[in-house]
């Protein structure tokens, strides 16, 4: 039994390190995305490049995700984001997040008029997990950021297969406030491992004190 437990600590740990090198290897491209300029949107991008899209916003046809809690001079505010479609000629719709909207707000939103260019970056498509709040397409609110759901509730049979997630300066006194930095998944990977490495050492200790003691017997 010792030997098993110990093999699976072990194997824990050791996965744990495995995923450290990943992690590190997202946390490394995400960085250099950031750090680089905007390229054209062309064809299937991977996650996390950022592009610079040019179209045309539908104000009328928009939908809400998700919900966040932000400060504002307000204090605690409730709020969600905003998802815009962006027409683009001879390409398939694509859509924006444009950013973060307070659900109880004065200021307006800000709409461009005509061709805009939006530098954001790409975020590939999610799927509900088993604790997700169920999206309302009714209503258009939303709780998981998948394109094609989001929109055939505004009554698109064809969108891009991805999300553009809006990155820039937050308008003065107008909304919605876009991202201001690529997102920046957690990596506490080495903290489990040293977890589950410390776990086989204890586990290793206590048979030897074991042994000691039925040795003697």
């Amino acid at each position: 039994m010792t030997l098993a437990m110990l093999a699976i600590l072990l194997g824990l740990g050791t996965w744990q390190i495995y995923r450290l090198h990943w992690k590190e290897g997202i946390l490394a491209q995400i960085a250099r995305a950031e750090a680089a300029p905007p390229v054209p949107l062309r064809g299937d991008p991977t996650p996390f490049t950022k592009v610079a899209v040019t179209g045309r916003l539908r104000s009328d046809l928009s939908a809400s995700y998700g919900v966040d809690v932000r400060d504002t001079r307000q204090g605690p505010t409730m709020g969600n984001f905003l998802i815009q479609l962006l027409e683009r000629p001879g390409q398939a719709p694509l859509l924006v997040d444009r950013g973060w909207v307070p659900q109880n707000r004065n200021a307006p939103i800000l709409q461009p008029q005509g061709d805009t260019t939006i530098v954001g970056f790409i975020h590939e498509p999610a799927k509900p997990g088993m604790f997700s709040a169920a999206d309302d397409p009714a209503t258009r609110t939303f709780y998981t950021l998948d394109p094609e759901k989001i929109g055939a509730s505004l009554g698109l049979p064809h969108v891009a297969p991805f999300v553009l997630i809006a990155m820039g300066p937050a308008p003065p006194q107008l909304w919605p406030a876009p991202a201001q930095h690529l997102p920046r998944p957690p990596n506490n990977h080495l903290n489990y491992a040293i977890t589950w490495y410390g776990l086989a050492l204890s586990l290793v200790v206590m048979f030897a004190i074991w042994a000691r003691r039925t040795l003697r017997a």
